[in-house]
């Protein structure tokens, strides 16, 4: 079980990435709380805190479900997990970038 975990805080904490350097750099960028949702632009303060919560939520499933890094299941989990979130990430803002909305 603890793999799922581990997937989930990669997939967390690769979402946190381009929301939080959006927010830093003063630039706006989608967020679940735009419109439309998850494709039209929001503040940035907005992407700053929902990169935050990402964090925490990321940081609290690896707290509470600790694992050894290494070449292990939960370490190929939490790749994973990254890995699923950047790609999806990649297209899916790519796309809402080529539509013009942000």
């Amino acid at each position: 079980m603890s793999f799922v975990v581990a997937f989930f805080a990669g997939a967390f904490l690769c979402n946190a990435m381009p929301h939080l350097t959006a927010g830093l750099r003063g630039e706006t960028f989608p967020s679940p709380f735009s419109e439309p949702h998850g494709k039209g632009p929001s503040s940035p303060l907005v992407n700053f805190l929902w990169g935050l919560l990402n964090t925490l939520i990321g940081l609290a499933l690896m707290i509470h479900h600790p694992f050894t890094p290494g070449f292990n299941i939960d370490s190929v989990a939490l790749l994973v997990g990254v890995l699923v979130m950047g790609v999806f990430a990649s297209l899916h803002f790519g796309r809402a970038r080529r539509e013009g909305l942000f």
